[in-house]
């Protein structure tokens, strides 16, 4: 337990303009609190302000350490502080409704000494570099597929002789014809209106998927860099293993492959009941990091002759598809925490 190696906690609240910092000894007695800004002489302040009234070994337990806490965390790093992340608590913060950025600091300093695990923050530099790339696209891409949708929408609705020739396409000549679309004098309001929305829409939906394109493209530039070995797997694409390297982080962050298969959500939950024995998928941790495995999963079933042959020999046993999805998402988990704890040593 934290208690055990550290003379004090400090809990820190993070907001955009402001963080309240609360310093916990290790019984979790209050002993000050403050609230400062969150530029750089404000982190500079707090800093001082902590070193004047704790002693060492101390450890930072900070919300958010990957959006409002991000330059806080940062900048402890780069001064040798220890800092942990604290983001979902193990039980109710306010059990009475009581509620103030100072009690929510006091409630994150008290966490951190309470969990017998905590988690580091995650890594910034090339990580972070993937993580917004990674986040981007996804935007793109799901901007993209309003659009398309968006576009579809209008052909439904639109008069007799568009409608027509337009509904019968597939969705890439849908883009392809709705982007060259064109007006004439002849047309109707109703017709040339429907004509600019459909242009509009159609050449938004391919400047997004250019833009995921590229996107994607500086993101593989990335991975062959730092994980190489992690795209030679069977069926991991460049999506799929930014996904990993976002929730993975960093070698030493996740304390092992039980614990990394619990964040992907992949660690089986017992369902037994009676004389029967049997496991269920989990629905919890990450699930972003969950649908990468998915993906993984799938493509192999699809194309991995070893994971075929083991999803005909377990069907044979009489496990169902999904125990079997389930079963192959821990085995990948375990085998591609140990790649990356031993390929990112050596990138």
């Amino acid at each position: 337990m934290l208690a055990e190696d550290i003379a004090h906690v400090i809990g820190v609240d993070t907001h955009k303009a402001s963080h309240t910092a609360a310093i916990v000894d290790r019984l979790g007695g209050v002993l000050a609190s403050t609230t400062i800004a969150t530029d750089a002489f404000g982190q500079r302040r707090l800093l001082a302000w902590v070193e004047a009234r704790s002693e060492r070994p101390r450890v930072w337990a900070i919300e958010g350490t990957g959006s409002f806490g991000a330059g806080l965390t940062t900048f402890l790093l780069e001064q040798d502080e220890s800092v942990v992340e604290i983001d979902r608590p193990a039980r109710p913060a306010r059990r009475n409704g009581a509620k103030s950025d100072e009690l929510d600091a006091v409630r994150a300093a008290r966490e951190a000494l309470a969990r017998p695990h905590l988690a580091q923050p995650r890594r910034r530099g090339t990580r972070e570099a993937i993580r917004v790339l990674l986040r981007t696209r996804s935007g793109a891409v799901r901007a993209r597929s309003q659009a398309i949708s968006h576009l579809k929408a209008l052909v439904v609705t639109a008069p007799e002789p568009l409608r027509k020739s337009l509904e019968p396409l597939a969705t890439d000549d849908l883009l392809a014809r709705g982007a060259r679309l064109r007006t004439a004098i002849g047309h109707s309001p109703e017709h040339r209106a429907t004509v600019v929305a459909l242009r509009s829409t159609a050449r938004r939906a391919l400047a997004l998927e250019a833009e995921a394109a590229d996107l994607e493209s500086r993101l593989e530039e990335l991975l062959q860099d730092l994980a190489p070995r992690l795209l030679e797997e069977p069926g991991i694409g460049v999506i799929s293993a930014a996904e990993l390297i976002c929730a993975w982080s960093h070698p030493g962050r996740i304390r092992s492959e039980s614990a990394f298969a619990a964040l992907a959500g992949a660690a089986p939950i017992p369902a037994s009941s009676g004389e029967v024995v049997r496991y269920r998928l989990n629905r919890g941790g990450d699930r972003q990091l969950n649908r990468a495995l998915h993906t993984i999963v799938l493509s192999r079933l699809a194309h991995h002759g070893a994971t075929k042959a083991y999803a005909e020999r377990r069907t044979a046993e009489g496990k169902t598809a999904r125990e079997i999805k389930r079963c192959l998402k821990r085995y990948l988990a375990r085998g591609l925490y140990r790649l990356l704890e031993h390929s990112m040593h050596d990138a």
